[in-house]
């Protein structure tokens, strides 16, 4: 990355050089001497050849190690765009850096665009296609590096008309000053006295540039064949040193080379497996659970333990791209394989599955199955949209999580992150509002209704198992345990009590809250053993104003 990074900086600042070709030969020599100080001093000199050295012999090593080279079309565009480099810009940097060290050309824009249009126009064109595929190439990867940050999506839309303007507005440098150098090649006496000043080469030292040329694409195609003939070697001898099997979900058992990644295998085998990076152990996409053998996989790697640790993984979990086999294993992706960037980002650990004490809660509408009977589907749609935006907005002010609406009830979770105590405040917030809200959606749709709206509201807080669950568009943070069940079905009971709001003793006491003013009973909860001590209140409007005060000073910190 840090290689690519010099080199397509090394491009762009070239091409915006070109740019100034717009303007007129002179611009463009002014944009080249700031340039060529920048970039022709010895310490750049230095890192623009090592970066160039290091990135073809990262791109060679990666094409050896890959156990199979089919990818996603975007890489593979990246892998074809890479590979035509060499060819297409090796005359260039012969003719020009080595022309100018060795013969001591003046390799100005007024002589490099001049010989290129006037005496082999082939050439040109070959120059348009460099800076075409090099750009393209370099623009490919710093989105497949960026796409995995959280900021990235919103930067996308002016980052994609950069990329788009950059490489216009070069070409188009270009094209101006090639009109304006074949116009003054028209004239003979100019173009021999160009040419003497740019002490312009013999045929004999034409001959050697094209033959250096001829000999870095040559060494460059050898270098590349002898690549993909170790590459057969070193999978021969892998074979031979043992199979390895992994078993995945179903119980598809798939057989392969010992060393071979997870992922490797996946794709051999033609299991669709996610893999934003591409296999470069960055996105985390690729992660697997793994089962019986997993113990005799090697340890995981500083670099991956970083990247799972920042996705929150538990301590069964691996990077399929970082995880060689050497003994049989069962494996589980753990990511849809069209996963994409979103799911690399750094995400909670209880998203993996973890038992927290939180508070819950849950609502739900008196008699609008019997309201809704006689109404256009229209209607009950409109109204119940009303409901969960008044609803939602109370949860969410109160620094709540809305879990689901369930037919024309909610569920919401509290303190997930913050604690039981912040939690339960918060819940208690959040009853107070949504008992305001509705009193408010009342008044606005007092034409529409021949009654008020009626709540339900019952708010517990015990230990629970919080986790990500669901199946593709469906997975949400969501809760399940014996405290969601008893918050389920306080708000069940408060249709026998007549009242809105039934608020548990355990949550009352993690929020510090006094509600002994208000009702209390015991109540037999299906499922557990004791009974449990719960307040009634009619109106949730009326509990006490600490409870607001101190919810809202935890929502806001």
């Amino acid at each position: 990355m840090i290689s690519g990074l010099v080199l397509f900086g090394y491009v762009l600042t070239h091409l915006l050089n070109l740019t100034l070709g717009l303007i007129s030969f002179e611009a463009l020599e002014a944009g080249r001497a700031v340039f060529l100080t920048v970039w022709r001093s010895g310490p750049m000199t230095i890192l623009l050849y090592g970066a160039l050295l290091v990135h073809l012999a990262l791109a060679l090593t990666a094409i050896f190690v890959r156990e199979r080279l089919s990818m996603p079309p975007v890489e593979a565009l990246r892998y074809l765009l890479g590979l035509v480099i060499v060819p297409l810009a090796a005359l260039h940097l012969v003719g020009t850096r080595f022309a100018h060290e060795v013969y001591g050309l003046q390799d100005s824009y007024l002589y490099i665009v001049t010989v290129q249009v006037a005496f082999d126009i082939t050439t040109a064109i070959q120059q348009v296609a460099l800076v075409l595929v090099v750009w393209l190439h370099g623009c490919i990867g710093v989105h497949l590096w960026l796409r995995l940050k959280d900021w990235y999506a919103r930067a996308a839309a002016p980052l994609l008309a950069l990329a788009v303007l950059v490489p216009t507005l070069s070409l188009s440098g270009y094209l101006v000053a090639s009109l304006e150098a074949l116009r003054l090649a028209a004239d003979p006496d100019w173009l021999s006295a160009m040419l003497r000043r740019s002490g312009s080469l013999e045929t004999e030292q034409i001959h050697e540039v094209l033959a250096v040329s001829d000999a870095l694409v040559y060494g460059y195609l050898a270098l590349l064949a002898v690549t993909v003939l170790l590459r057969l070697v070193w999978r021969f001898w892998k074979r031979r040193r043992g199979m390895a099997r992994l078993i995945y979900p179903g119980g598809r058992k798939v057989s392969v080379a010992k060393g071979t990644t997870v992922l490797d295998a996946s794709r051999a085998a033609g299991i669709p497996h996610a893999s934003v990076c591409g296999g470069r152990g960055r996105c985390s996409t690729c992660r697997v659970r793994v089962g019986r053998g997993g113990a005799r996989l090697s340890p995981p790697a500083a670099d991956e333990r970083k990247v799972l640790a920042r996705v929150g993984a538990a301590p069964n979990v691996r990077l399929a791209c970082q995880t060689s086999v050497f003994a049989d294993c069962e494996v589980t992706p753990l990511l849809p394989p069209a996963a994409g960037p979103k799911q690399a980002q750094p995400r909670p650990g209880y998203l993996q599955g973890d038992e927290r004490e939180i508070a819950i809660l849950f609502a739900d509408l008196r008699g609008f199955t019997t309201l809704s009977e006689d109404r256009l589907p229209y209607d009950v749609v409109f109204i119940l949209n009303r409901y969960f935006t008044a609803m939602g907005t109370a949860v969410e002010d109160a620094g709540g999580r809305v879990d689901k609406f369930i037919g024309d009830g909610v569920m919401a979770l509290f303190g997930i992150e913050k604690g039981v105590a912040d939690g339960s405040r918060n819940a208690l917030e959040a009853a107070r509002r949504m008992a305001e809200n509705l009193q408010e959606l009342n008044r606005s749709l007092a034409n529409d209704l021949p009654a008020p709206l009626r709540i339900g509201i019952g708010l517990h807080a015990g230990p629970v198992i919080v986790g990500e669950m669901g199946f593709g568009p469906a997975t949400s943070i969501t809760a399940i345990g014996d405290a969601v069940n008893t918050a389920s079905r306080l708000e069940a009971l408060t249709k026998e009590f007549g009242a809105q709001l039934i608020v548990s003793s355990p949550l009352a006491r993690h929020a510090g809250l006094d509600l002994s003013g208000f009702p209390s009973h015991q109540i037999d909860v299906r499922g557990r053993s004791a009974p449990l001590d719960v307040h009634v209140l009619e109106d949730a409007e009326a509990l006490p104003a600490k409870a607001a005060e101190e919810a809202q000073a935890s929502s806001r910190s």
